[in-house]
C-alpha cells in the first residue's frame, strides 16, 4: 500500500523482498565523530544522500566555513534491508526511521521523488531547505514549470521569500523535507 504523501508504506513486510529502495536512516553519532555513518557508507560504496549546508564554524581559533549536515541525524540509504540490516545491528548511533503508528516499519521515499529531490539540490550550490513546518501559505507564490537548464521538466512551486532577489522553486520529499532552488528567470513559465 502506497500513501500518496511520496512516503512508501511496505505492504506485507515489503520492505525486507530484497530490492533495492531509499530508506530513511538515523545516524545519532555525534557531530565530531570520526566515522559518521555518510563516511561508513562511502568506504563500503553504498549510495546514500546527506542534505548539506555551508555553515561558518571555528576550527582551531579560525572561523572557516564547513559543509555540514541540514539536520544532523537525516541520512537517505539507497540499498536492500538484507545489506543495511547488518550495519544497523551492528552500529548502535545507525538506525532505521519508521513510520508512526506502525510497528517498525522503515520509513522509504519512492525512488522518483528521491532522485528528483537530490537532482534539483545538486543543480545549485545553494540550496534552501525547509522542513514541512516552516513552509508557510506565504512562501508558495505560484505554480511554475522549468523550460530549459538543468531543470527542465520540473514543475513545482515558485517560493517567494521577503527580501530575495533570487527565483527559487521548491522541490519537496513529503512530510519530511523541502529544498528551494535557484532558477534563472528565463527558465520560468507560468503554469
Amino acid at each position: 500500500m502506497e500513501a500518496t504523501t511520496g512516503i512508501k508504506i511496505p505492504a506485507d513486510n515489503q520492505a525486507g523482498t530484497g530490492h533495492r529502495q531509499w530508506f530513511v536512516m538515523r545516524d545519532l553519532s555525534r557531530s565530531n565523530a570520526k566515522l559518521p555513518a555518510r563516511e561508513m557508507l562511502r568506504e563500503k560504496n553504498i549510495r546514500h544522500f546527506t542534505p548539506m549546508v555551508w555553515l561558518m564554524a571555528t576550527a582551531n581559533g579560525k572561523r572557516q566555513p564547513r559543509l555540514v549536515p541540514y539536520i544532523q541525524d537525516l541520512i537517505f540509504v539507497y540499498d536492500t534491508r538484507e545489506v543495511i540490516d547488518p550495519l544497523v545491528e551492528r552500529i548502535r548511533t545507525f538506525q532505521y526511521r519508521y513510520l508512526r503508528n506502525t510497528w517498525r516499519e522503515p520509513m522509504t521515499v519512492r525512488d522518483r521523488e528521491m532522485e528528483r529531490f537530490i537532482r534539483a539540490v545538486e543543480s545549485t550550490q545553494s540550496p534552501r531547505y525547509y522542513t514541512p513546518e516552516e513552509i508557510t501559505p506565504d512562501m508558495r507564490d505560484r505554480k511554475i514549470r522549468i523550460i530549459g537548464g538543468p531543470l527542465d521538466g520540473y514543475t513545482g512551486t515558485l517560493v517567494t521569500v521577503r527580501g530575495s532577489k533570487h527565483k527559487r522553486l521548491l522541490v519537496e520529499i513529503p512530510m519530511l523535507l523541502a529544498a528551494a532552488v535557484e532558477v534563472e528567470p528565463e527558465y520560468i513559465k507560468l503554469v
